[in-house]
């Protein structure tokens, strides 16, 4: 699936003052292009996101995509999970949920999808197989990020699986300036200015907060999951497969 096939062009132009990043309709527009362009290996992930659907998919449970956005990784769980999953996909900006909801309509497989507006961090875990985190836990303050991810891990089935995907930073600052510039040359690469590049960073500086693979590390594993697996990473961006 596209997200979106509309051009993301909302820092093109030089803004006097850069406001924090927020996901409302502008960014819902442009979205699906957007992350293409920004997250090295997301297309990637969303499809590996379907092969651990596969192996960690258990009939008569619930899996959570938390921070759903328009429904990607849904879409990628939906086409791979057992007959007998639910899908609960929620997002707490009504933009994005307006759109995924469309999205979901549209597609054709008949694993049942419940899209709910709603704060990842109110919402109750039940009976479940596999909950995604893709690209969504940076944007929690870091000192809630322990409780969700407890609440997570106390509601899955044994043997089940959360993916979190982040970008990361890194304790070594010669390697945080390598792995940034070289996303920005990514960036560059998708045809981003860097106007564009620049204005982007301002507009999340105070918004996505990075932590280190440690600190995701050591966090699952107090949350309760047995086993923590770095399966992904391009430059400063990383997937974490966390088995209960």
């Amino acid at each position: 699936m596209s997200e979106s096939q509309n051009r993301d062009q909302i820092y093109a132009t030089p803004q006097d003052a850069v406001k924090a990043f927020v996901f409302d309709e502008k960014v819902a527009a442009v979205f699906g292009d957007m992350i293409n362009r920004s997250v090295p290996g997301y297309a990637m992930i969303l499809e590996m996101i379907g092969v651990i659907a596969r192996r960690y998919g258990r009939p008569d449970t619930r899996c959570y995509d938390l921070g759903c956005s328009l429904g990607a990784s849904t879409l990628s769980l939906r086409h791979n999970l057992p007959q007998g999953c639910s899908i609960v996909a929620v997002d707490n900006s009504a933009a994005m949920i307006e759109r995924c909801k469309q999205y979901i309509a549209q597609d054709s497989a008949t694993i049942p999808v419940d899209v709910q507006l709603a704060d990842i961090q109110d919402i109750p875990y039940e009976q479940a197989s596999i909950v995604v985190l893709n690209f969504t836990l940076q944007f929690l303050p870091k000192e809630q990020r322990f409780d969700l991810l407890k609440r997570i891990c106390d509601g899955m089935i044994p043997g089940g699986a959360l993916v979190l995907s982040e970008k990361i930073a890194f304790p070594d600052d010669e390697e945080q300036q390598l792995l940034t510039e070289l996303h920005h040359g990514f960036k560059r690469s998708r045809g981003y200015s860097e106007l564009e590049v620049a204005q982007k960073r301002s507009a999340l500086e105070n918004v996505l907060i990075p932590e280190s693979l440690n600190d995701h590390r050591e966090r699952l594993l107090k949350a309760g999951f047995r086993k923590v697996t770095l399966w992904f990473q391009c430059f400063n961006f990383v997937s974490i497969l966390a088995e209960k």
